[in-house]
């Protein structure tokens, strides 16, 4: 695994882009790195905003924002981890949220950390290592 790569969680995402505690608190573990984030973060950020009913102002921040990662696209590798992920999780009896699912095929595929404040979501996923600043 590489050092310098990590993907970040749509939740970490939020949090740089609001600032505050949360913020702060993965700082750490984003300086200095190459950020990545997943196609599906993308469109998480986009329903945010949408749900929120953003004006002109905060949408610009977002695509500015977005700019600063690097987004990881859909390919048939991501697609195959995808499977096998939401398969394993059903027959463990922990389903996964489809967005999620998509995150977590993303960094297994790419064999990169993942930054979240969700671990459990993530959990029992092999081949995935998380860095979290939850207990």
């Amino acid at each position: 695994m590489s050092d310098a790569k990590i993907i970040l969680d749509t939740c970490i995402v939020s949090y740089l882009m609001r600032g505050g505690p949360l913020a702060e608190a993965y700082t750490p573990h984003v300086q200095g790195r190459l950020l990545a984030i997943s196609f599906i973060t993308v469109g998480e950020m986009y329903f945010g905003a949408e749900k929120a009913g953003w004006g002109e102002k905060k949408r610009k921040i977002l695509e500015t924002t977005l700019r600063n990662f690097v987004v990881i696209p859909y390919d048939h590798e991501i697609a195959r981890c995808y499977g096998r992920l939401v398969a394993e999780r059903a027959r463990g009896g922990t389903p996964i949220s489809f967005n999620d699912a998509w995150i977590a095929a993303c960094v297994v595929r790419h064999g990169v950390p993942l930054v979240t404040h969700n671990a459990k979501d993530f959990m029992n996923i092999s081949s995935l290592q998380i860095i979290t600043e939850t207990a």
